[in-house]
């Protein structure tokens, strides 16, 4: 005897996952902006390619979701946050511009970590790109 298959469940039938369920990754990929950063003379000169990759935990247990982008981690924050960076003035180390990238995601509380790769480019014609990748948690994370 053949047993007929059960109907899918919508998510709306669902129904919200529970509180302990709500750590969601935000990510941001391949953010690619113009960036003087360097430490040679001929890096100030002129901006280069700086590629931005940010993964994010975030915990959302502080609100209910109610389908409002203040209860969430925005990425449209991060980007422009990101890109708010890059008309701050040369930067000399990819390490520091990490760092700042991590401090403006980790001043969201809900964040509790962040991991970031920033890649520069234009530096070797023989090399897709050079950089870093570090992670920040939130100090009491």
């Amino acid at each position: 005897m053949s047993s007929s298959p059960k109907p899918a469940m919508s998510a709306s039938a669902i129904g919200p996952a529970p509180a302990a369920a709500s750590m969601r990754r935000v990510f941001v990929r391949n953010l690619v902006l113009p960036w003087s950063i360097g430490v040679y003379t001929h890096e100030r000169d002129q901006t280069q390619r700086v590629r931005i990759n940010v993964d994010l935990e975030a915990n959302n247990d502080t609100a209910p979701l109610d389908d409002d982008i203040r209860n969430v981690v925005s990425y449209e924050n991060i980007v422009s946050g990101i890109s708010a960076l890059a008309t701050n003035g040369h930067i000399s180390l990819v390490e520091t511009l990490a760092e700042r990238i991590g401090a403006l995601c980790l001043e969201d509380p809900r964040v509790l970590l962040v991991r970031i790769r920033v890649e520069k480019l234009d530096v070797y014609d023989d090399a897709e790109s050079v950089g870093i990748e570090v992670e920040y948690r939130q100090p009491d994370a």
